[in-house]
C-alpha cells in the first residue's frame, strides 16, 4: 500500500510539473505575433498568439472605392491566414503535452 502512496505522489508531482510546462508555454505563445498575408500581399494582419487582432496594412493600392467587396475579401484571406499561422504554432507547442491523450 505504501509503494501505491509513492507512486500517486510521484505523478502528482509530474502533472504539476507539466502544468507549470504548459502554462510556460501558453505565455510564450501568447506573447510572439504572427502576420497574415493574402496572397497579392496587399493586406496584411497581424495577431497575438492569443488570437487577438493588433493591427491591419491596407496598401493604397488595394482601395477602390467602386470595389469596396474585393478589399473586404483581402482583409478576411490575411486575418484567416494570420489565425491559421496562430493555429499551427499553437498545435506545435502545445501538442507534445495532448500527445497520445485520447480526444485531445
Amino acid at each position: 500500500m505504501a509503494g501505491g502512496m509513492a507512486n500517486m505522489q510521484q505523478m502528482m508531482r509530474k502533472m504539476q510539473k507539466m502544468q507549470k510546462q504548459v502554462e510556460a508555454s501558453q505565455k510564450e505563445l501568447e506573447a510572439k505575433e504572427f502576420t497574415g498575408k493574402e496572397p497579392s500581399g496587399m493586406v496584411t494582419a497581424t495577431l497575438t498568439g492569443d488570437k487577438k487582432l493588433k493591427a491591419i496594412d491596407i496598401k493604397a493600392d488595394a482601395v477602390d472605392p467602386d470595389d469596396v467587396d474585393m478589399l473586404e475579401d483581402l482583409v478576411i484571406a490575411a486575418v484567416n491566414d494570420g489565425l491559421d499561422q496562430v493555429e499551427k504554432e499553437t498545435n506545435n507547442m502545445m501538442g507534445q503535452y495532448t500527445k497520445g491523450i485520447p480526444g485531445l
